[in-house]
């Protein structure tokens, strides 16, 4: 069990009793919760509040997937007795109605913690002692430093990765390029393909793996994949970029088979790392594992016992809502007076590619591994909506059960709405709910999610 420290109001010999670097979202919650528990708390940020998420993350990514899913919706509307139109997008005002957004929600969280009684400090903050901070040309003290300080892009060592872009700019683009080359296999490079493709951007993406979002649900991967393709966007899995170079105006990708992707522009979506330069942790004598990530024990505390950390910066799940809940376990562990753990199992995840891609609980592949055969339903359909539209995307659902329990241990989907579905049943299956309890559950009909409890035909696992 953590030791919890003396009460807040012993703590007196320092300017505060918790200083956090890094106003992200896991940051903004410990500190918040922090005060409302009596801590005398600053947090310095020296970019803009809320971090990677609201900033340049989920909150700008969702605004334009959204934006690019009107061509579809456009087209689709045709079959349903709409008179076919020709949009006219614009991206300078998509950008400059998404920078509102973004300024007004960065305005109500320092509203949030400024109500809460926490200092914030505009500026870089930097480690130079177990308990002092050096802020704004000055040096402070704390009993606690907690740092959260998120990711940031991780570009490859190859010749011109300058000449490139990072999800970083892409959401302050000058302009929207005609063509685009997206290097990488993740999510952020799955969902800047669709949105750039939604957007009329001619899209290749590149990545040098067999198939992209390594970890997912195989069968899940193909089958996206494929919808991919079939909507025109340019995949090339084995493609392993050597160089980027200048071609006018214009980039080309030199691949190391010799081949050369001619392109307006690249973007670099190779993965995130810990975002901890400069910021003296290292000298401190904070230790970090080979992935540059800060080790931490199940309470967040570093190798030097005042140094606390989490969310990206500690490896472990790199999810805003993750962080969230880090920061509030820390909180309540150090300064509520109840030790709390974070469970990180059956943690939901989507992809907002085009169509959405959702999981929770075990892969096929991970379930077999750790349960032996296991029991796999599922179905793939043309949704109800593109019997009209025209349109050939295809549905695909999944069920992975333990035989020995029925326990459901992974629900996966592709289509529209997956996310939304998906976050519900994984309120189900922290419930431990059975195959049995999905059948006996009546369908909402007609509702794509009410395949999750009409599946029946089983097939035992087939690891890949």
């Amino acid at each position: 069990m953590c030791a919890i420290l003396r009460p807040i109001a012993a703590m007196q010999r320092h300017d505060y009793d918790l200083f956090t670097i890094g106003a992200g979202s896991g940051g903004v919650r410990a500190s918040r919760l922090a005060a409302s528990m009596g801590a005398r708390v600053a947090i310095a940020e020296e970019r803009r509040l809320r971090g990677t998420c609201v900033n340049v993350g989920c909150v700008p990514k969702k605004l334009l997937v959204y934006a690019s899913h009107y061509r579809d919706d456009f087209a689709d509307a045709v079959g349903f007795g709409w008179s076919r139109v020709e949009p006219d997008f614009d991206w300078a005002t998509l950008i400059a109605h998404k920078d509102a957004e973004i300024s007004r929600l960065n305005g109500v969280y320092g509203r949030i913690l400024a109500g809460a009684g926490v200092e914030v400090l505009d500026q870089r903050a930097q480690v130079v002692g177990p308990h002092t901070i050096s802020v704004g040309g000055r040096e402070v003290t704390a009993e606690r430093i907690l740092v959260a300080t998120g990711s940031w892009p991780d570009a490859p060592s190859i010749p011109g990765a300058e000449l490139a872009f990072t999800s970083n700019e892409a959401f302050a683009l000058p302009r929207l390029p005609r063509r685009v080359a997206i290097i990488g296999g993740g999510y952020i490079a799955v969902e800047f393909a669709g949105i750039f493709h939604g957007l009329g951007v001619e899209v290749s993406l590149l990545y040098r793996g067999d198939l992209f979002l390594r970890g997912f649900d195989s069968q899940l991967r193909r089958h996206l994949a494929a919808e991919l393709r079939r909507r025109g966007v340019d995949l090339r899995f084995h493609a392993d970029p050597a160089a980027i170079e200048a071609d006018g105006e214009g980039r080309r990708v030199v691949l190391k088979d010799g081949a050369v992707i001619e392109t307006d522009a690249v973007m670099l979506a190779t993965g995130r790392r810990p975002n901890l330069h400069g910021l003296g942790l290292e000298a401190l004598g904070v230790e970090l594992d080979d992935q540059g990530a800060i080790v931490v024990d199940d309470h967040f505390r570093s190798s030097v016992p005042s140094v606390f950390a989490i969310g990206d910066v500690i490896g472990r799940a790199g999810l805003t809502p993750v962080a969230i809940v880090e920061g509030a376990a820390f909180a309540a562990t150090h300064f509520g007076g109840r030790p709390t753990k974070v469970d990180y199992s059956q943690i939901p995840t989507a992809i907002f590619s085009q169509p959405p891609m959702a999981a929770v609980g075990l892969s096929e592949d991970d379930a077999h591994r750790r349960y032996g055969p296991v029991d796999v339903y599922s179905a793939e359909f043309r949704p109800l909506r593109h019997t009209l539209s025209g349109r050939e995307e295809r549905t695909l659902m999944k069920l992975i059960v333990d035989p020995a329990t029925d326990r459901v241990l992974g629900a996966h989907m592709i289509g529209a709405d997956a996310a939304e579905i998906i976050q519900s049943l994984a309120v189900a299956l922290r419930c431990g709910a059975t195959k049995e309890q999905f059948d006996a559950t009546i369908a909402l009909h007609p509702t794509v999610a009410e395949e999750f409890v009409t599946m029946r035909t089983r097939r035992v696992s087939a690891p890949e």
